[in-house]
């Protein structure tokens, strides 16, 4: 997570505007957004992977899914997968993601994706970015949610799109 890390700057719809934002100088312009993808691999078990953030990052050691800004003429997709890869070492397929959800933000579009995984495979932290990483049932991370264990943006993220989570985690399980 580098200071030079650039956005692309986006119109409420996720559309480029054209203008870019770097990382670190404070917020996108007032009625601007950028993207920010997150992703929750679903393990055949039906288990979900959930990771704790390092120590020195903003909400330190919450929980979330695997999450990040999109990149500079990055997709949301494109980011969720790099930041599910930088994150945990788990590598999956564009057409493997499908969108749960967008929840509209102050300044960012937040969306969230599921994707299936073969077993529960061994997850390789980033230790700037992630403390550890477990899979879990979903009823788990209900209880940590709730318990004021996660993120604080998760609150809403999740208050706005649980029962679009939890249907993609039943399908197919």
């Amino acid at each position: 997570m580098a200071d030079d890390e650039m956005w692309d700057v986006t119109d409420v719809q996720g559309t480029p505007t054209g203008t870019l934002h770097r990382r670190g100088d404070g917020p996108v312009p007032a009625g601007s957004f950028h993207i920010v993808a997150s992703v929750c691999a679903v393990a055949s078990s039906g288990r979900v992977l959930i990771s704790r953030r390092a120590e020195g990052k903003e909400y330190p050691l919450a929980w979330e899914f695997p999450a990040g800004s999109a990149l500079r003429g990055e997709s949301s997709r494109r980011g969720a997968i790099r930041e599910l890869g930088e994150e945990v070492g788990i590598f999956v397929l564009p057409d493997d993601l499908v969108l749960v959800g967008r929840v509209v933000e102050e300044r960012a579009l937040f969306d969230l994706w599921a994707v299936r995984v073969d077993g529960e495979p061994e997850v390789a932290v980033d230790p700037e970015e992630v403390r550890e990483a477990e899979w879990v049932e979903l009823a788990e991370v209900r209880r940590r949610w709730e318990a004021g264990a996660f993120a604080t943006p998760w609150n809403a993220r999740f208050a706005q799109l649980w029962d679009e989570l939890e249907a993609a985690v039943r399908e197919d399980a």
